[in-house]
């Protein structure tokens, strides 16, 4: 199934809904009133039935929607937590030779990852307007995917794993580079290079297992107002969502709801590319058996001049 969470143009609730053929979305709320109770209370046969129902023409009234009337979220609007790993091995290429820094041997041995900001105001979906930090000149998207969690466990086998991937969805780590490597000359992280309003973009659907053959070989592509920046496929990850979730999982539990990220996709960002967005500009990525993610850059917002005069 490709689940969303979404708004009516005439609500303020937040909805479950099953997008199905024709653009359309089935509301599923009388199962489940959000995505987190659904995959808690193993809603998908219910869903499946409503769904088949809604398609036959059965109870019909109220209960589904045009893809062009609503709004949609992030699948789940607030996960549980977000870890974003970095397991493509072209991308650590890159970066290797932009740093003139060698990859730790350790990357090899351990998948890497940090843990990112789960505040409402830092997730959004698509067609979202993406915040333009009031620090940063150098904006950039990264083309990512992602799996939530779908029930518990812990010390998970790697063989097991699969069972705990709710779905699939496309991850845009939107980065404010330049106070994102000032950051990290700290060796804490990130930080505010990655933690603002709207900077991670989730969607448009989270796609569950059964409607992938094969996740580890699928196409990505970045495209930046209708060009193509990057065209990737997954089968260039290192570590596989089944290695991640076994790693974390390790004398640590894991819920539904939570989001392990895959780190960007070879010459899936500006940085790579030498390469960076505008204001205005339009980033759309799209993933092969998902769909596309999209959204507008904003106008950059005020630095206060408080920060300014501190080097911010």
């Amino acid at each position: 199934m490709r689940l969303v969470t979404f708004i009516k143009s005439t609500d303020t609730t937040s909805k479950v809904g099953a997008w199905i053929a024709d653009d359309r979305i089935v509301d599923l709320t009388p199962i489940a009133p959000d995505m987190m109770q659904f995959f808690e209370q193993n809603c998908i046969s219910d869903a499946q039935e409503r769904v088949t129902q809604v398609e036959s023409g059965a109870n019909t009234s109220d209960t589904i929607f045009n893809v062009a009337d609503v709004q949609l979220l992030a699948p789940f609007p607030h996960p549980a937590s977000l870890r974003d790993f970095g397991v493509f091995k072209t991308h650590m290429d890159a970066a290797a030779r932009i740093t003139g820094k060698e990859i730790s041997p350790e990357w090899f041995k351990l998948p890497n990852y940090y843990r990112g900001s789960t505040s409402p105001s830092s997730i959004a979906g698509h067609e979202v307007v993406v915040t333009w930090p009031n620090y940063t000149q150098k904006l950039d998207f990264e083309l990512e995917w992602g799996v939530y969690i779908g029930k518990i466990g812990k010390n998970i086998p790697i063989g097991e794993a699969h069972e705990y991937i709710a779905g699939y969805t496309i991850y845009n780590d939107i980065s404010a580079r330049d106070i994102q490597f000032r950051h990290m000359t700290m060796a804490l992280g990130p930080a505010k290079g990655k933690d603002f309003d709207n900077s991670n973009i989730m969607g448009p659907c989270l796609v569950t297992p059964d409607e992938i053959v094969d996740p580890y070989n699928l196409r990505m592509i970045a495209r930046v107002n209708g060009e193509v920046w990057a065209d990737g496929n997954t089968s260039d990850m290192y570590y596989s969502f089944e290695e991640m979730i076994s790693f974390v999982s390790q004398s640590e539990t894991l819920y539904p709801g939570e989001f392990l990220g895959s780190g960007t996709v070879g010459k899936g960002c500006g940085w790579e590319l030498d390469r960076w967005i505008q204001p205005g500009d339009v980033i759309e990525l799209e993933i092969e058996n998902i769909g596309m993610l999209r959204n507008q850059i904003g106008a950059p917002e005020v630095n206060p001049a408080e920060w300014t005069e501190k080097g911010l």
